[in-house]
């Protein structure tokens, strides 16, 4: 009787520990099949744009560094869209597309950089290549108006010298997508990228 007991022990016990290593080799597969699928920067291909070169992209001029790290492109009717606009209190109007862009802006210079009613110069804008449309447009977000350096929606920003902000900006815009340009202003100096080249 007690050999049975014993072996029937045995048994489960080396059961337990194999369903426990299986458990554990699952556990271990799972992880690094999730740590190896890319994190999704942007949709641009979803409305025919080919990167010419892949996200982040950080371009500096006087003294400001920005990085553009993450782009999506929304119709304005769409589910994604219509729930950031709700949220953050954004108004398209009879815009077609809302963009939302995940963004570090870093002043590197000496002095103040800043986008408010001190200086309402854009630092930064966009092109899809549409002339006859225009460049997106900044969409103003009512939620974070008065917060200056809000880090989910953005309007206001002051940074001071050795500053750097990590946030979140709307665009609204109306047009074709034929290309994807950067361009950064700021103390008299510019300069552009081309993420998605014109055809």
């Amino acid at each position: 009787m007690m050999k049975t007991v014993m072996k029937v022990t045995l048994a489960a016990t080396m059961m337990f520990s194999s369903i426990l290593i299986q458990g554990a080799a699952i556990n271990t597969v799972s992880a690094a099949a999730s740590q190896s699928q890319p994190v999704m920067t942007d949709n641009l291909i979803k409305y025919g744009l080919k990167k010419d070169v892949e996200l982040p992209v950080t371009l500096t001029a006087g003294g400001l560094s920005y990085t553009l790290e993450k782009i999506m492109i929304y119709d304005g009717k769409s589910k994604d869209a219509q729930g950031l606009i709700k949220k953050y209190g954004y108004d398209l109007n009879g815009f077609q597309y809302f963009i939302w862009t995940k963004i570090t802006v870093e002043n590197k210079s000496k002095s103040i950089v800043q986008q408010n009613a001190k200086d309402l110069r854009s630092k930064w804008r966009m092109t899809f290549g549409d002339l006859s449309k225009g460049e997106p447009s900044a969409a103003m977000p009512e939620a974070s108006y008065y917060k200056s350096n809000n880090k989910e929606a953005l309007w206001d920003w002051k940074l001071n010298p050795g500053e750097k902000l990590s946030t979140y900006q709307g665009f609204r815009y109306t047009g074709e997508f034929k290309c994807l340009n950067v361009r950064v202003d700021n103390s008299g100096q510019s300069i552009s990228k081309f993420i998605v080249e014109l055809k």
